[in-house]
């Protein structure tokens, strides 16, 4: 009787594995998938969002942009109905992440929902003094948590990155962070790197594993583990040590971004677009350290963790 049943329950295992971590609603432009218990990523294009439901209302990381919040809001009432927006959190200041959180209240039926972001989001919102970007009324300097409908939220910053002002959601009772920009899964850094800091950016990218997660959502492309920041912390230090010996050898920038190839990395998304251009970011950076009298040997990560 055992040798019969052990193939049906090992099918229907296989079955719920499959139905878990399958979209949950999926269409051309955008797809909503359960990453935990009460916790989703909203992919909408190439961008992906997060939101978290509680007892007492929806915490939602990244509107993206106005197009896409009319369609999370109709996401976030599908899953999550009768819960009211509880808070929006923008990862960082930029727009094509952090745009249409008015959209997304009028939406949801509702104003005045906090909007929170890093304190040093606050100029560059300003500044563009768009409609479609609220300015945050809540802002916080390196970490912030608190408890909503009995679940943690916590917001690190780790430092500049891409940007000045990037946070980072953790939400402990389920292992999910969720990381905008300046890192992916597999993926080369976006073009040459426009806003990364340099060297902070290294130390940000090692913090994270200092998060007890288990489970990373990326702004951009799927999902990954620990073992996915691992591995983009052996690209960049691959990526600069690369570079650090195309300067040392008099080659130019131009040389550089032709001849240094890092082929192992040759399977990740945009390799063949985005070296070159990684090659570049990187290569001004080691010019401007040579300039300034630095020692070349610095500013690597520290992947000990």
């Amino acid at each position: 009787m055992n040798r019969i049943r052990r193939p049906l329950l090992t099918l229907v295992i296989a079955l719920v594995a499959m139905l878990s971590s399958a979209p949950l609603c999926a269409q051309d432009n955008f797809e909503t998938t359960q990453i935990a218990d009460g916790v989703y990523q909203f992919r909408w294009i190439g961008h992906n969002a997060m939101f978290v439901t509680t007892d007492d209302g929806v915490v939602v990381f990244d509107p993206i942009n106005v197009d896409a919040a009319s369609v999370f809001a109709t996401e976030i009432q599908r899953i999550a109905p009768g819960s009211p927006l509880a808070a929006i959190v923008y990862s960082h200041s930029d727009a094509d992440h952090s745009t249409g959180a008015a959209t997304l209240m009028d939406a949801m039926g509702q104003e005045g929902v906090p909007i929170i972001a890093h304190q040093n989001a606050l100029a560059p919102i300003r500044a563009r003094a768009s409609a479609d970007q609220p300015v945050p009324n809540a802002t916080f300097s390196d970490e912030l948590r608190w408890q909503i409908g009995g679940r943690w939220i916590e917001l690190h910053y780790l430092g500049p990155s891409h940007t000045d002002n990037m946070v980072v959601p953790f939400i402990p009772d389920v292992g999910v962070a969720f990381a905008v920009d300046f890192v992916s899964l597999d993926r080369m850094g976006y073009q040459d790197l426009p806003g990364w800091i340099f060297p902070e950016f290294f130390d940000a990218v090692a913090s994270l594993l200092d998060l007890p997660f288990e489970t990373m959502v990326f702004g951009h492309g799927p999902t990954g583990d620990r073992a996915a920041i691992h591995r983009q912390i052996t690209y960049y230090d691959d990526l600069t040590a690369a570079v650090r010996a195309a300067f040392s050898e008099g080659l130019t920038e131009d040389q550089a971004a032709q001849r240094v190839r890092l082929d192992q990395y040759s399977d990740w998304d945009s390799y063949e677009d985005w070296f070159p251009l990684n090659v570049r970011a990187v290569y001004r950076w080691v010019a401007e350290q040579a300039q300034a009298g630095q020692r070349l040997g610095s500013g690597s990560i520290i992947s000990d963790h």
